[in-house]
């Protein structure tokens, strides 16, 4: 089984998806198959940065941890 990319791994993968489809000579197919491709990298990226912010807890001042 394929490990989950990293956030930073997501981001530079879109980043090569968008250089793609700034290409001149790139085929209509092939530029559906890239923006297919990077909206599941978005997808990702969301989904990660969502269960990111549901870890991120802080302690008050009572010492109880709650939603940063």
């Amino acid at each position: 089984m394929a490990r989950e990319l990293t956030l930073d791994e997501t981001f530079e993968r879109l980043e090569t998806a968008i250089a793609k489809l700034e290409q001149e000579d790139i085929s209509l197919e092939e530029s559906f198959r890239v923006y297919k491709e990077g909206m599941k990298l978005i997808s990702s990226c969301n989904e990660k940065i969502d269960r990111v912010e549901k870890e991120v807890l802080k302690l008050n001042e009572d010492g109880k941890l709650e939603e940063f």
